[in-house]
Protein backbone atom coordinates (compact mmCIF):
# COMPACT_ATOMS: atom_id res chain seq x y z
CA UNK A 1 0.00 0.00 0.00
CA UNK A 2 3.01 2.58 0.91
CA UNK A 3 4.58 1.71 -2.94
CA UNK A 4 1.30 2.82 -4.51
CA UNK A 5 1.13 5.84 -2.51
CA UNK A 6 4.57 6.61 -3.35
CA UNK A 7 3.84 6.13 -6.96
CA UNK A 8 0.75 7.98 -7.04
CA UNK A 9 3.04 11.13 -5.55
CA UNK A 10 5.90 10.54 -7.79
CA UNK A 11 3.55 10.65 -11.15
CA UNK A 12 1.83 13.64 -9.78
CA UNK A 13 4.72 15.43 -8.55
CA UNK A 14 6.58 14.96 -11.87
CA UNK A 15 3.27 15.71 -14.01
CA UNK A 16 3.73 18.78 -12.60
CA UNK A 17 7.05 19.81 -13.44
CA UNK A 18 7.56 21.78 -16.97
CA UNK A 19 9.85 19.42 -18.36
CA UNK A 20 8.47 16.35 -17.42
CA UNK A 21 4.87 15.31 -19.66
CA UNK A 22 3.11 16.62 -22.79
CA UNK A 23 -0.13 18.54 -22.88
CA UNK A 24 -2.88 16.56 -24.40
CA UNK A 25 -6.29 17.18 -25.21
CA UNK A 26 -9.53 16.10 -25.70
CA UNK A 27 -12.76 17.37 -27.11
CA UNK A 28 -16.79 15.24 -27.50
CA UNK A 29 -19.98 16.75 -28.23
CA UNK A 30 -23.14 14.84 -28.46
CA UNK A 31 -26.90 15.51 -27.83
CA UNK A 32 -29.18 13.35 -25.03
CA UNK A 33 -32.95 13.43 -25.02
CA UNK A 34 -35.70 11.60 -23.03
CA UNK A 35 -37.94 9.60 -23.81
CA UNK A 36 -37.78 11.05 -27.58
CA UNK A 37 -37.49 14.95 -26.22
CA UNK A 38 -34.33 17.25 -25.99
CA UNK A 39 -33.19 16.84 -22.46
CA UNK A 40 -32.35 20.10 -21.52
CA UNK A 41 -30.36 21.31 -18.46
CA UNK A 42 -28.44 18.24 -17.76
CA UNK A 43 -25.02 18.15 -16.05
CA UNK A 44 -22.20 16.95 -18.39
CA UNK A 45 -18.62 16.45 -17.06
CA UNK A 46 -15.15 15.63 -18.72
CA UNK A 47 -13.02 14.18 -16.68
CA UNK A 48 -9.06 12.69 -17.18
CA UNK A 49 -8.83 9.59 -15.23
CA UNK A 50 -6.13 9.32 -11.90
CA UNK A 51 -5.05 7.04 -9.40
CA UNK A 52 -6.86 8.11 -6.67
CA UNK A 53 -9.44 10.94 -8.02
CA UNK A 54 -10.33 11.71 -11.20
CA UNK A 55 -9.60 15.30 -12.35
CA UNK A 56 -12.25 17.61 -14.10
CA UNK A 57 -11.45 19.03 -17.15
CA UNK A 58 -14.54 20.81 -18.08
CA UNK A 59 -18.60 20.75 -16.74
CA UNK A 60 -21.24 22.26 -18.88
CA UNK A 61 -25.17 21.30 -19.11
CA UNK A 62 -27.22 20.90 -21.99
CA UNK A 63 -28.98 23.64 -24.01
CA UNK A 64 -32.64 23.89 -25.00
CA UNK A 65 -31.67 20.88 -27.89
CA UNK A 66 -30.36 19.01 -25.72
CA UNK A 67 -26.78 19.24 -27.04
CA UNK A 68 -23.26 19.63 -25.05
CA UNK A 69 -19.64 20.13 -26.36
CA UNK A 70 -16.95 19.78 -23.91
CA UNK A 71 -13.40 20.20 -24.14
CA UNK A 72 -10.03 19.97 -22.17
CA UNK A 73 -6.33 19.33 -21.58
CA UNK A 74 -3.96 18.21 -18.84
CA UNK A 75 -0.25 17.43 -18.69
CA UNK A 76 0.97 13.93 -18.64
CA UNK A 77 3.61 11.42 -18.52
CA UNK A 78 1.44 8.73 -20.36
CA UNK A 79 -1.53 9.25 -22.31
CA UNK A 80 -4.68 10.42 -21.07
CA UNK A 81 -7.52 8.48 -20.38
CA UNK A 82 -10.49 10.89 -20.97
CA UNK A 83 -14.34 9.98 -20.00
CA UNK A 84 -17.99 11.71 -19.76
CA UNK A 85 -20.14 11.49 -17.44
CA UNK A 86 -24.05 12.33 -17.97
CA UNK A 87 -25.80 13.08 -14.80
CA UNK A 88 -30.04 13.11 -14.80
CA UNK A 89 -33.53 11.75 -14.05
CA UNK A 90 -34.74 10.67 -17.09
CA UNK A 91 -37.38 8.09 -16.15
CA UNK A 92 -36.03 7.81 -12.61
CA UNK A 93 -37.75 9.14 -9.74
CA UNK A 94 -34.37 8.06 -6.56
CA UNK A 95 -33.05 10.87 -4.61
CA UNK A 96 -29.61 11.24 -6.77
CA UNK A 97 -29.09 11.06 -10.05
CA UNK A 98 -28.74 8.50 -12.61
CA UNK A 99 -24.51 8.70 -14.16
CA UNK A 100 -23.73 7.19 -17.26
CA UNK A 101 -19.89 7.20 -18.19
CA UNK A 102 -18.48 6.93 -21.63
CA UNK A 103 -15.25 6.43 -22.40
CA UNK A 104 -13.28 8.88 -25.19
CA UNK A 105 -11.41 6.32 -27.49
CA UNK A 106 -7.82 7.23 -27.80
CA UNK A 107 -7.64 7.68 -30.98
CA UNK A 108 -9.45 11.09 -29.80
CA UNK A 109 -6.97 12.22 -27.79
CA UNK A 110 -4.46 15.63 -29.37
CA UNK A 111 -1.11 16.36 -28.73
CA UNK A 112 -1.22 20.19 -27.69
CA UNK A 113 -3.40 22.32 -25.90
CA UNK A 114 -6.38 22.11 -28.46
CA UNK A 115 -8.01 19.09 -29.60
CA UNK A 116 -7.91 18.61 -33.80
CA UNK A 117 -10.36 15.55 -33.47
CA UNK A 118 -13.76 15.68 -31.38
CA UNK A 119 -15.77 12.67 -30.49
CA UNK A 120 -19.50 12.75 -31.36
CA UNK A 121 -21.23 10.16 -29.10
CA UNK A 122 -23.69 11.21 -31.21
CA UNK A 123 -27.15 11.31 -29.77
CA UNK A 124 -28.58 9.47 -26.73
CA UNK A 125 -31.47 8.34 -25.45
CA UNK A 126 -31.52 8.49 -21.80
CA UNK A 127 -34.91 6.85 -21.10
CA UNK A 128 -32.67 3.50 -21.75
CA UNK A 129 -30.63 1.37 -19.54
CA UNK A 130 -26.71 1.34 -19.77
CA UNK A 131 -24.40 -0.91 -19.45
CA UNK A 132 -22.16 0.04 -16.36
CA UNK A 133 -25.00 2.76 -15.68
CA UNK A 134 -25.32 3.90 -11.75
CA UNK A 135 -26.25 6.16 -9.84
CA UNK A 136 -24.08 9.63 -7.83
CA UNK A 137 -25.54 11.42 -5.13
CA UNK A 138 -22.31 13.65 -5.15
CA UNK A 139 -22.00 15.03 -8.69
Amino acid sequence: MHQLILVALFVSTASSLPFIGSVQSVRVTGKVTCNGSPAENIKVKLYEKEILLDKLLDERSTDVKGSFSLAGNKKELTAIDPHVNIYHKCNYKGVCYKKLKIKIPKSFISEGETAERTFDIGELNLAGSFSGESTDCLN
